[in-house]
């Protein structure tokens, strides 16, 4: 995302309206017309992550315990536990 001066990219009259509200700010303007990505959707890193979960999950279901689980993913039990507790808690929603 290039940093761009207000007086080289806007016109003095929306320029001025602006500093009527922000002055010596930072102002990130989005793009027009175009929905937000959901985090780490353009890059796979959230397809990854609901791969590495599911897989958590049919573990468990298997019987493997929460610290052999832990130990497989190079994560701490807790954060194992967090897993299973988000799935859970999105089931009851939907």
């Amino acid at each position: 995302m290039p940093y761009l001066k207000g007086e080289e990219a806007l016109p003095p009259e929306l320029l001025s309206e602006i500093q009527d509200h922000v002055q010596g700010a930072l102002v990130y303007i989005p793009i027009r017309g175009r929905e937000r990505s959901g985090w780490g959707s353009r890059n796979g890193t959230r397809e990854a992550f609901d791969r590495r979960d599911a897989s958590i999950r049919e573990a468990v279901s298997r019987g493997v315990t929460v610290d052999r689980i832990a130990e497989e993913h190079a994560l701490s039990p807790d954060a194992i536990r967090k897993v299973l507790y988000r799935h859970r808690k999105s089931a009851q929603r939907g």
